[in-house]
């Protein structure tokens, strides 16, 4: 879905109407707009682990021009497949929900939004040409921008992406004090990033999320769960998303069961050597209506039988924007107290 949110009244509503969630203190920073906001400005960098440049969009609190000395914890926000480093704010108004909770009395923090292309945040099993990539007519952002020579994109984010930000901007710079989300492929992304790099970040938020992508049913889920052991079986879990998942994932399931966060997750209790506090702190959630609804209750359920604390829920809503600018709101709190509370290093 590539709705553009053009004027900035109209995103505002969409803000507004969020005072709902969070009780009467958001209701009453939000009756009116916040008079001391955020900026939001576009940083580009180069990505040694994609070999491109690529831009960044960050949002800087209100407070970070003028106590000079001040440190930040720090959010990360993926896009979903087809997006940008801009949806975020042009279609899910996240600018004008971080300023809301501030006004609110929620702490500050620095957001960084990453052009993810249509990598699903994992280093790809295919090696695709510049050339094949630049030919590719269906693409909507130039070659320029999209097509990358070394597609490891669980790098870059991880890599990359922070050391950008800790270098150029006065971060808190440790685990404890880094938070990761996303929405669809940005969901997944949140997730086995922060399962697959516990030392990177601390916590980790995940909307309607692709998050058991070998999940065959049953649909509604019920135990027990059945996943492709086959490329068929595969291609039928996977459905529309197979064009743009096999180049990143593969076609054996050798190569998908190492990127499945259900098995990510299991590999990050084994190295946690029973260390709950090695392990980040995770929420998910996902609308009943939504194609995905699935997998995140087999996930829900994994991660219950492996013992990962957790927070999961479900809300009414189908898997567009309406629903990620409604629940935005309830990820940003849950990574700003995380990161705001958790003071030690691995």
């Amino acid at each position: 879905m590539r709705q553009r949110w053009t004027s900035r009244a109209t995103r505002w509503t969409a803000c507004v109407a969020l005072c709902a969630l969070t009780g009467s203190a958001f209701c009453r920073a939000t009756a009116q707009r916040p008079s001391v906001r955020g900026v939001v400005h576009t940083d580009t960098l180069w990505a040694q682990s994609l070999g491109i440049r690529k831009a960044l969009t960050v949002y800087l609190p209100p407070s970070y021009t003028t106590a000079s000395k001040r440190r930040y914890p720090v959010l990360v926000y993926l896009h979903g497949l087809g997006g940008n480093e801009r949806n975020w704010i042009e279609q899910g108004a996240l600018d004008h929900t971080l300023d809301s909770l501030i006004a609110a009395g929620q702490p500050e923090a620095i957001v960084v939004m990453p052009d993810g292309d249509d990598g699903w945040y994992t280093t790809w099993t295919t090696l695709i040409t510049m050339a094949a990539c630049a030919a590719d007519t269906t693409r909507r952002e130039p070659a320029t921008q999209f097509c990358v020579p070394w597609p490891h994109y669980d790098d870059y984010i991880a890599r990359d992406i922070v050391s950008h930000v800790d270098a150029h901007y006065r971060t808190i710079a440790d685990r404890a004090h880094r938070g990761i989300a996303g929405l669809s492929m940005g969901g997944y992304g949140a997730l086995s990033l922060a399962l697959a790099y516990p030392r990177v970040f601390g916590a980790a938020a995940s909307h309607s999320g692709v998050v058991s992508p070998r999940f065959l049913g049953p649909k509604p889920w019920a135990r027990p769960s059945q996943y492709a052991s086959d490329t068929v079986q595969m291609k039928t879990a996977t459905g529309w998303l197979w064009r743009s998942m096999s180049p990143a994932f593969g076609r054996d399931t050798i190569s998908w069961t190492a990127r499945d966060p259900g098995r990510i997750a299991a590999r990050a209790v084994r190295a946690a050597n029973g260390r709950s506090a090695a392990l980040p702190v995770l929420r998910f959630d996902c609308g009943v209506d939504d194609p995905f609804i699935d997998q995140n209750r087999d996930l829900h359920e994994t991660l219950r039988q492996l013992g990962v604390s957790h927070e999961y829920a479900e809300w009414p809503g189908k898997h567009e924007w309406a629903y990620w600018r409604a629940h935005s709101v309830q990820s940003v709190i849950f990574l700003l107290a995380h990161t705001r509370a958790h003071a030690g290093r691995l």
